[in-house]
């Protein structure tokens, strides 16, 4: 491709998936799938890649995240970013529309619409491009979270339509509850610790340091204000109409109300039905609609007059706290749970919480038999936010964290700068057990769907497996007729695996073996080594054994792999039983290699010869490249070393990678270099 070509090609990509973005988060009205989204946007990132020059300012592969950020920058607000004044009755509302009646002649309308639990932002676009993102901060001043709010899909990097020189723009940035569940998943996967609710997640990820973290968070935005002022928009309401047309993402939750009732109304109709939305709202923000009439009333030092902030109650109740269990998760992560007297909380029977950790313990000072607050708020599950200590009985003990396991008895460990405490004892702990063998056959692992968590309980029982290579010995002699008895709504009720059931699971167990090596890797369950992770490694070192024999520098060298998880690898990999297990897993016919090619080798002219590809190049992509390499009899390795023949390089090659070539004396050579080598 010329350089005409690709500017045109990177010019009309741009506008294409800058539309496909509009009408997917802005309308939520797609016209292509994700995967031919997707499709189009590796295109132009390549493109981009090879011809850097034609890259626009708006090019949405800026959503992939950009440098880290070492310091936020402070930036003065041009129009104050100021709070709101709270409320939590109707008498206050009340209150509210008699001061406005009192100060401004004529009808009185008022606009109510949701308060988000995120974190507020102000962003300001010139000439249609988005320039800078500032947080809230002291009202006056916040930081510049630019590079990280660009990541954030649902804000346009470029406006569309009939847009002013210079606009500005208030909303609020929040995770979604769907997207918060998946994100703590992906982290206990990984042995991660868990964030503790959307919005602490949302501020956390916000301020991070590296964008294209950022960028894999399920971050979204509603835009609900802006200070400009516009000749042809006269109310609140119109001006949110106007901010969607131009591409912002803005609530159509939003009602316009005329008296007192109508907004008891509206609060009282979304205080019900908050449960069903997929983002946590605290509150509903009541707004004078007129624009003018806005800036009648003006404002406080604090606050404008013109809004009020409903707040809801919150979800809190009073319980006594009976006993503390601690649970072990697949990862070896221990967990306090607290039992307590049963309770109804947000229409729910409650009669456990979440304490968390031990930090989180010892800062609530609690104990057994203490009347303890709960609350839901935002939370997925109930946590336990406070003790009434008035109500404590004399002499009670403060409780101290388990020290060994509650499963095994081994000792428990905290490593430096963790909050939770982990058992050690990963192969022989039952539930680390069972947690491992049920990520094995999970979906996105070995997707074994004929065995569930209660059949892999079952077979554990019965010492049938101990680990995930067991389940390769599995025959249809041993399934058909094992019995368990359940209890089931204190009823006992005797299970058992028929033949049909057995069958399946011999049949599952047997497909399985034709998943491909980085689901393999993935499923193994090593700590931090999640989906993208194992994809990244399985590309990487291409076999189970060239991964297993790898260095910390040659992980390290691997984008987005850091310290912890080459370590987690490396450890894994140390250990004896899991060299077994790799083993028993090769005899059995599973997949811990990348398929070779289907086509055939072309030639023996590379015969021998070992490559390292780094780097973006302009008529192959890597993987074409390390195909052409095995279809010419050579070999492809994942690190640079004393054995390696030639560092085939693009551009944008790491410097680490050229320096250490350099000083082993190995030949870097081009894309036409190896196109001579192959011809």
């Amino acid at each position: 491709m010329n350089k005409e070509d690709a500017k045109n090609r990177i010019t009309e990509l741009t506008a294409l998936l800058r539309e496909h973005n509009y009408k997917y988060y802005v309308l939520s009205a797609p016209v292509i799938s994700d995967y031919e989204f997707d499709f189009l946007l590796k295109e132009l990132e390549e493109l981009e890649a090879a011809f850097p020059e034609f890259k626009l300012p708006d090019s949405p592969t800026q959503r992939v995240g950009g440098e880290p950020t070492k310091e936020f920058k402070t930036v003065i607000h041009k129009y104050p970013m100021l709070s709101l004044s709270n409320s939590y009755s109707e008498g206050e509302i009340s209150e509210f529309d008699a001061r406005v009646r009192k100060l401004i002649d004529g009808n009185i309308e008022y606009t109510c619409e949701h308060k988000y639990d995120g974190v507020a932002i102000g962003l300001t676009y010139i000439n249609g491009l988005l320039t800078t993102a500032v947080t809230r901060g002291d009202g006056t001043q916040g930081d510049d979270v630019t590079n990280n709010v660009k990541t954030i899909k649902s804000i346009p990097i470029r406006l569309r339509g009939d847009y002013p020189a210079e606009l500005e723009v208030r909303g609020e940035i929040f995770m979604s509850i769907e997207g918060f569940k998946r994100l703590n998943k992906e982290r206990e996967e990984k042995g991660e610790n868990l964030f503790a609710n959307p919005r602490n997640s949302a501020s956390g990820t916000l301020k991070m340091q590296d964008p294209a973290i950022v960028a894999k968070r399920p971050l979204d935005c509603f835009i609900y204000n802006t200070p400009n002022e516009f000749d042809h928009i006269s109310t609140h309401y119109e001006s949110l109409k106007y901010l969607r047309s131009i591409g912002l993402k803005t609530s159509t939750n939003v009602a316009i109300c005329r008296t007192v009732e109508d907004i008891y109304e509206y609060i009282n109709d979304w205080n019900e039905g908050r449960v069903h939305l997929d983002y946590d709202i605290d509150g509903v923000v009541i707004k004078v609609n007129n624009l003018k009439q806005q800036k009648e009333l003006g404002y406080t030092a604090k606050s404008p007059r013109w809004a009020i902030a409903y707040k809801f109650k919150a979800e809190r109740a009073e319980t006594r706290l009976l006993s503390i269990d601690y649970q072990v998760g697949r990862t070896g992560a221990v967990t306090p749970v607290a039992n307590l007297e049963p309770v109804l909380l947000a229409g729910t029977t409650v009669k456990r919480a979440s304490l968390h950790n031990a930090d989180i313990m010892q800062k609530l000072d609690i104990r057994i038999k203490d009347l303890v607050y709960v609350e839901k708020g935002g939370e997925i599950i109930p946590k336990i936010v406070g003790v009434n200590t008035e109500a404590r009985k004399k002499n009670t003990i403060p409780v101290t964290f388990a020290e060994n396991c509650p499963e095994c008895g081994t000792e428990l460990v905290r490593n430096e700068g963790e909050a939770a405490y982990y058992c050690p004892n990963e192969d022989h702990c039952p539930p680390q057990i069972k947690g491992k063998l049920e990520h094995f056959i999970s979906r996105k692992a070995m997707n074994i769907d004929s065995l569930g968590e209660g059949k892999i309980e079952m077979l554990f029982d019965h010492h049938l497996v101990n680990n995930i290579a067991d389940l390769y010995d599995l025959t249809f002699d041993q399934l058909y007729g094992l019995e368990k008895v359940i209890v089931d709504q204190g009823k006992e009720k005797k299970i058992s695996f028929q033949k049909k059931s057995a069958e399946k699971i011999i049949a599952g167990i047997e497909k399985s073996k034709e998943i491909p090596f980085f689901k393999v890797l993935f499923a193994l369950g090593i700590r931090h080594v999640g989906e993208t992770v194992a994809k990244k490694l399985a590309l990487h070192f291409n076999n189970i054994d060239l991964l297993a024999e790898a260095s910390s520098e040659a992980l390290i060298e691997i984008d987005e792999i850091g310290e912890k998880i080459a370590e987690s690898v490396i450890n894994w990999f140390e250990k004896q039983e899991h060299k077994e297990i790799i083993v028993r897993l090769k005899e059995a016919g599973v997949q811990l290699a990348n398929e070779a090619s289907p086509m055939q080798i072309s030639s023996d002219k590379l015969d021998g010869k070992s490559f390292v590809v780094s780097g973006v190049f302009s008529s192959y992509s890597r993987e074409e490249l390390k195909l052409l390499i095995e279809q010419n009899g050579g070999k492809n390795v994942g690190s640079i070393s004393s054995k390696t023949d030639f560092v085939l390089a693009g551009d944008n090659m790491g410097p680490a990678k050229r320096q250490k070539a350099e000083k082993l004396g190995i030949p870097i050579i081009t894309e036409e270099d190896f196109q001579q080598m192959i011809s």
